[in-house]
């Protein structure tokens, strides 16, 4: 079979194991509208080769993902002065949600493997994936909430579903690092390793589950999404690019913005 090309991810697909890598690894694969877009596309595409049974989802060079793009922001960065209406920065709003909703809902069996940095819409995407395999380094946090914004991308949900509903808010609500062995306490990741053994475990998982026969391990995946959607009926994540633009215009969530991006400025360059 042969895999699309994409601007921003590299796929490769040799059934029944496949692999999506985030390839931006200049920018630490931040997630902007391009790569977010092309991520529902991969996902489709995925869908349309049944001999695929399991994707690892991985990130190039240093990290799994820094997070959303902030210079695609609709709440900061160039967006905030491009004026852009409503309509378009409320949709790039959704691209997160429509991007962690297209890969949950995969046929295939997904294995995120993290390494490095997971930020903001990175955990979210890792909670997106049915398993997940950490670096013994790697590191994680959820900043938005420091940068002004609420967290997006149904972020709140999968957290919940994922850590319990205290744990989600602690992380969501204090911004703090944690890292790999909490996480796996938590319950957040199925495995962790050296991190020059991330790849190879996460293909020893996957070849697993390949072995295993396909209708039942289909079953399984959609009974336990079923499962966990029914444990939070009532809850909805619909209005996330609403709920992002709403802090756009508080002065509070502003200055905490432009305090959070003139410390990783200095940062940088120190």
């Amino acid at each position: 079979m042969t895999a699309p090309v994409f601007e921003t991810l590299e796929l490769r697909a040799s059934a029944p194991i496949a692999r999506l890598t985030l390839n931006r690894p200049e920018r630490l694969n931040a997630l902007g509208a391009t790569m977010m877009r092309e991520l529902v596309a991969a996902a489709h595409w995925f869908d349309a080769q049944p001999d695929v049974r399991v994707v690892i989802v991985s990130g190039a060079g240093r990290a799994f993902t820094a997070g959303a793009d902030l210079r695609d922001s609709p709440v900061g960065g160039a967006s905030q002065q491009s004026g852009n209406s409503w309509a378009v920065r409320r949709e790039v709003g959704q691209l997160g949600l429509r991007m962690a909703d297209a890969v949950e809902s995969m046929r295939a069996v997904t294995i995120a493997q993290i390494h490095g940095y997971a930020v903001g819409g990175g955990v979210v995407l890792a909670a997106a994936c049915d398993l997940r395999v950490a670096a013994d380094d790697a590191v994680f946090s959820i900043p938005e909430v420091e940068l002004g914004i609420p967290l997006a991308w149904g972020g709140i949900p999968r957290l919940v579903r994922e850590l319990g509903p205290a744990l989600a808010k602690e992380l969501v609500m204090t911004c703090r690092r944690f890292g790999a062995a909490e996480a796996k306490a938590a319950g957040f990741l199925n495995r962790v390793v050296h991190a020059d053994r991330v790849a190879a475990e996460a293909e020893s998982l996957a070849e697993q589950i390949a072995a295993m026969p396909s209708v039942p391990v289909t079953i399984t995946k959609e009974h336990v999404n079923s499962v966990t959607r029914a444990m939070s009926v009532g809850t909805t994540s619909f209005s996330d690019g609403d709920a992002l633009l709403g802090a756009a215009f508080d002065p509070e969530s502003l200055a905490a913005a432009r305090k959070y991006l003139e410390r990783t400025v200095l940062r940088k360059r120190s």
